[in-house]
Order: structure tokens, then C-alpha cells, then sequence
């Protein structure tokens, strides 16, 4: 059994030679390079493999025989071309070829890649990564624009997305859970804009990102217990912060016991129990209808017997309906928010809470905010492309209009050193948290010894 119809393939056209420009010279070099040879090649034969392809059954085969089929295939296309390739070049060949067809093309060997961790596309000839923390450029390329809308479209479609001239851009996600996001003409001038956050294969562990130093162990530790005795926890920070695998590394705390429920815009979040119901929102159609918000799920998760609620990111009026679950015995929830510091991501739930049409005073809506959140942790990636945990603070009600909090663990800044790596130490601020008394109630002893003052602890 082949993938290929039962029909006379059509007729190949050679692939046109690269042109040289004239020169007296014997060594003139040629208009177009190697790669750009080897792309016009592999996009050529892609089309022409699609007009011979059983797509039905292609699903339905193992990568292994498509291989070799494709393989096959494309040895007789080069006869017919007369193009000559040694043996790397014929195989690389086949390999991109089958990226085309099975997978997203170009950016293949770059979502194998583990280094990278955002993949970042402006327009067909220009594509950015970024490593470790640092963007840089590399020599993927698409054919064209069509080549490049073709791949986008692809990603939406699996996930029942779409994206077109009367709804230009996209949230979507990939099969592993890597957000994506895709905006294209009229809004984007210069070609399509793509970004691919890649998620870990392996979800990032609490231990993990102590060996990065992102935070001490004794952060863990009291975060550990924050989890476990069920405080609300917002985590604030900027883009490309690290908030979502924050969230995925806590969540590791949480009882096997206990019914978790989450919400996102586009499916993300990485929980390792078992009892996991995963909600996900739904775009309007075509005809502007249909459309499913985070408010409305956040709203239906109430009346699924959740024991926490976990909302991938707080934008907008779902912020209201979330603080209503805080407050409602839904102990032990979280979400993460957009913000450059804790006080910043107060102000920014209540603007949120402003945002959901209910008519509510700006001092109801800080008290609902004092009442339903126990913790905030702010999180920044700095100049150096490391991630930290810059502060854990406790929310301990309010005095007046405004909502009192301390602060309980802070990383301390210093300076950089010669190679541009950022200098600092975590230290405890000396302040016992409330919570303490109430962890104690669930069976949580936290040692007083982790609030000791002026204390430092080394940052990696």
C-alpha cells in the first residue's frame, strides 16, 4: 500500500538553472546561492507531490513509510529534472521535503531545536530565534509569501482557528501546547508576522529552575507551602517572563486528591495530575457568531465542582468572576496577569475588574481584591535573558482605600560583570508572613528561620 493515487503523474518541468551574470572572468559568482537552489527544488517537487498524494491515506500512515515513499518519489523527480545531487544533498532533500508535507515546513529543525525557545518570523525572509535568553538571526527562510501564509494556515486549522483578510490575526497553539500567535495583511505591512513560543518537552520542575537560579530553595519551600495549604496566588510579570511556567511548576504542590479545572485562551498550562478538566475559548466564526470568552468559561467552571480554578492569563473583565471564585471557597486558585511590579498588578486586576460592565466602586473593588488574594509573585526576566523571581509578597488587607501588603522575599540587584551577566543575591526581608499561622492550620510548619533578616542567598 503507497500513498500515491493510481494515476499517470503529471508532467515535471525542469527546475530553472540559477542564472550567472556576465563577467570576463571564469569564477563569476553565481545570482543565486546553493540554498536558494535548493528551496525553489524542494517547493517545486512539494507541489507536485501534492497533486499524486492519497491525503486520506497519508494520515493514516506511519512517518516510516512516508519516508520511503517520499523518497522514492523524489529520486524519480530529479531524473526527470536532471537535477544532480550528491548523496547529503538528495537526503536533506527528502528531509525537507517530508517537513512539508507531514510537519510546518522550514521551521522544523527549528521546533526540534531545545535551545530555542521563541521562534519568530517577519515576513518570508526573515526569521529571528531567540537562545538562552538572546535573539538572533538564522538562515531559514520560506520561498514566499504564499509558501509562509500556507504554513500559518496550517497550525490554525488543526486547532479550528482561521485567519484571512477580514480577521487578520490568531491565537493558536501547536500539538505540544506552543503558543502561537499569526497576524497578516492588511495589518502586517512587510509580509506575515508569526511567533511561536516553544514549550519545554519536559515541563520546567520547582528543582530546575533552582539549578538556573531563578529562585533559592528556601523560596520553594514556603511556596511549597503557600500551594499546599490553598492561598490564592497571582503571578505578575512582564512578556516572556516566565509566568506560565511558574504556574505549571507549582501546580506540581497540588494534591492528587483535589479537582482541578483550568481556563486559557489558547491551551498552554502543563499540569501533571490526573484529575485535569481543560477549558479552552472559542473564536467567533466566520458570521461574527459563536464566540466563547474566558468570562463565560469562568462562570461554567463554577458549576463543574471545582477544588481550584487555574485561569491562564486574567486580560480582562474574567478578572471580576475569578475574584468571585477566590471568595467562594475556590481556595487555593491562581491566574497570572501582565505587570512590571505587584502594586502594578493590583492596580492592573482592578482596572480588569472595571472592564467586566458591573457597577462597582473603586473601593468595593479593592476590597474584593484584598479578600480574594493572598499572594503575589513578580517575576522579570533581566537584560541578561535570565528569569527571577524579583519579589513574593503577601496581601494583609486594607487600611482605608488602599490595599496593605508586604513584602517577604525580594532578589536583590547589584550590578553586571564583565560579560553582561546580572549580579545579585535573593535575601528574606525579615517580615513573618500572616499566612504562616494559617499554613498551620492545614499542618504546614514553616521554619522561622526562612524569615531571618539579612540573609542572603546566592543567586545562580
Amino acid at each position: 500500500m503507497t500513498m500515491w493515487q493510481i494515476r499517470k503523474p503529471p508532467e515535471l518541468s525542469p527546475v530553472a538553472e540559477p542564472t550567472i551574470e556576465s563577467s570576463p572572468g571564469p569564477e563569476a559568482p553565481p545570482k543565486f546561492e546553493v540554498s536558494d537552489r535548493m528551496l525553489n527544488l524542494k517547493v517545486q517537487i512539494h507541489k507536485q507531490l501534492l497533486d499524486r498524494i492519497n491525503l486520506a491515506l497519508l494520515d493514516r500512515m506511519p512517518r516510516e513509510q512516508v519516508a520511503k515513499d517520499v523518497a522514492d518519489i523524489v529520486g524519480e523527480m530529479l531524473e526527470v529534472t536532471g537535477e544532480a545531487l550528491n548523496r547529503a544533498e538528495r537526503a536533506a532533500l527528502c528531509g525537507d521535503v517530508l517537513d512539508e508535507l507531514l510537519g510546518l515546513g522550514p521551521l522544523e529543525p527549528l521546533l526540534k531545536d531545545e535551545t530555542i525557545n521563541d521562534i519568530l518570523v517577519n515576513g518570508h525572509e526573515t526569521v529571528f530565534v531567540e537562545r538562552f535568553g538572546l535573539l538572533e538571526k538564522v538562515a531559514t527562510r520560506f520561498q514566499d509569501e504564499k509558501h509562509l501564509l500556507r504554513i500559518i494556515q496550517k497550525i490554525v486549522s488543526a486547532v479550528g482557528r482561521r485567519v484571512d483578510e477580514s480577521s487578520p490575526f490568531v491565537d493558536a497553539r501547536l500539538a505540544d501546547g506552543s503558543r502561537v500567535n499569526a497576524i497578516v495583511a492588511p495589518l502586517a505591512l512587510d509580509g506575515s508576522l508569526l511567533s511561536i513560543r516553544k514549550f519545554s518537552k519536559k515541563p520546567i520542575s520547582m528543582e530546575r529552575m533552582v539549578e538556573l537560579g531563578s529562585m533559592p530553595p528556601e523560596m520553594v519551600e514556603v511556596l511549597n507551602g503557600v500551594v499546599r495549604g490553598r492561598r490564592n496566588v497571582i503571578i505578575s510579570g512582564g512578556t516572556g517572563s516566565g509566568k506560565t511556567t511558574m504556574l505549571n511548576a507549582m501546580s506540581n504542590f497540588i494534591d492528587e486528591r483535589e479537582r482541578i479545572v483550568t481556563i486559557e485562551d489558547s491551551a498552554e498550562l502543563q499540569l501533571q495530575q490526573e484529575h485535569v478538566a481543560r477549558l479552552e475559548t472559542r473564536p467567533p466564526n466566520i458570521e461574527g457568531k459563536g464566540e466563547v470568552t474566558q468570562r463565560d468559561l469562568v462562570k461554567n467552571a463554577l458549576r463543574m465542582r471545582p477544588d481550584r480554578i487555574i485561569l491562564g492569563e486574567c486580560r480582562a473583565g474574567e478578572a471580576f468572576d475569578m475574584l468571585q471564585a477566590m471568595n467562594t471557597g475556590h481556595d487555593g486558585s491562581m491566574t497570572t496577569v501582565h505587570a512590571n511590579t505587584p502594586r502594578d498588578a493590583l492596580a492592573r486586576i482592578e482596572q480588569m475588574v472595571g472592564m467586566s460592565g458591573i457597577d462597582i466602586s473603586a473601593r468595593s473593588a479593592r476590597g474584593q481584591i484584598a479578600a480574594a488574594i493572598n499572594v503575589v509573585i513578580q517575576i522579570g526576566r533581566l537584560s541578561d535573558g535570565k528569569r527571577k523571581v524579583l519579589s513574593l509578597s503577601e496581601l494583609t488587607g486594607m487600611e482605608g482605600d488602599t490595599i496593605t501588603m508586604q513584602e517577604i522575599f525580594r532578589f536583590k540587584m547589584s550590578g553586571r560583570d564583565e560579560a553582561g551577566n546580572t549580579l545579585g543575591h535573593f535575601e528574606a526581608t525579615g517580615i513573618r508572613p500572616k499566612f504562616t499561622s494559617e499554613l498551620a492550620a492545614w499542618g504546614i510548619d514553616l521554619d522561622p528561620a526562612l524569615f531571618r533578616p539579612n540573609v542572603r542567598f546566592d543567586a545562580a
